[in-house]
């Protein structure tokens, strides 16, 4: 059995952790978000692919759901100090460690597939982990200045991380994702998958982003396997993250339903062959298998029984 993932940030991870502990972990491969990336320091940060490795790797800190465990934050203090821009974006002394390892590596000229492989090779996630594309592309999102009132454009986590996403979009423009091509074993495992899942995670900024890059969607398409979608909200309100402030961008309602709608049938050229919303909520989503089951991921067990029920919706 193969089952490929696509998969953002926290949602993804910790869907992840629930299906390695119902089928065989070497059965799965995860594509994760590479958009949300950014240089910050001189250094290439990966938050998507850090925190599903750490998560399935036992490293990740359990109260943010992101960084590392038992974290401390020597070297953001003292590039405080120095008033060393930008202050608003902290890296843990730990998790440091790991954006030398892959900005040295990508220095080197290594492609980021192999950088998140040689990563992975010290946390040991079970599963494969795939980056959507070995070529630099990064969210930026359009926002009105709140002082002059001009329009502009800033990354991704400028927006998320330092203004909270209070600032008011009015487009997501995902730069470099036109001329990305897949990373390698990408589309293959598309081609060989028993079931493909759209985890719980934002539906404009993570998993729009995966398929963005060419090709990727056609592969989804194609594949052989039925195709199973997570609906990241519970009684029209996000679990996690700030979809709710991504979806009325691109004309999205903030439910089970409207997201469900936006993604689509795959009998109709859509996504989806099953659409999984949270036990009460209703969808109605048409050409499309939709389930009411448990969606929150209180504990390990509610986490797989989730992820159960995904495999059941594909059949496998």
């Amino acid at each position: 059995m193969h089952i490929v993932v696509l998969a953002g940030g926290v949602g993804g991870a910790r869907f992840l952790a629930g299906l390695r502990a119902v089928t065989p972990p070497e059965s799965i491969t995860a594509v994760v978000n590479t958009g949300d990336d950014v240089t910050m320091h001189g250094l290439r940060i990966c938050p998507d692919l850090d925190t599903v490795m750490y998560t399935l790797g036992g490293a990740i800190d359990p109260e943010r759901g992101w960084g590392r465990v038992g974290e401390s934050w020597t070297v953001k203090e003292e590039l405080a100090g120095y008033g060393a821009e930008p202050t608003w974006f902290g890296l843990g002394d730990r998790d440091l460690a790991t954006h030398l390892v892959r900005t040295r590596m990508l220095d080197a000229g290594y492609p980021l597939s192999q950088v998140t492989a040689a990563l992975a090779d010290r946390w040991q996630p079970g599963v494969e982990l795939l980056p959507m594309s070995d070529q630099r592309v990064e969210t930026h999102v359009v926002v009105t200045d709140p002082d002059s009132g001009r329009r502009q454009a800033i990354h991704f986590q400028e927006w998320w991380v330092r203004h909270r996403a209070a600032l008011e979009a009015s487009a997501f423009v995902q730069v470099g994702v036109e001329t990305a091509r897949p990373a390698p074993g990408v589309v293959e495992a598309f081609a060989t998958a028993d079931a493909v899942v759209l985890a719980p995670s934002n539906p404009v900024v993570s998993i729009g982003t995966i398929l963005g890059v060419p090709g990727l969607r056609e592969a989804l398409l194609a594949t052989p396997g039925r195709v199973v979608g997570i609906a990241p909200v519970v009684s029209g309100a996000v679990v996690r993250g700030m979809a709710d402030r991504c979806l009325p961008v691109v004309g999205v309602e903030v439910s089970a339903e409207g997201i469900g709608r936006h993604y689509g049938a795959r009998s109709d050229g859509g996504l989806l062959d099953s659409w999984l919303v949270h036990t009460g909520d209703r969808a109605d989503v048409p050409g499309v298998d939709v389930r009411a089951v448990p969606l929150l991921m209180s504990d390990p067990d509610a986490t797989a029984a989730m992820a159960r029920a995904a495999l059941d919706a594909a059949g496998v």
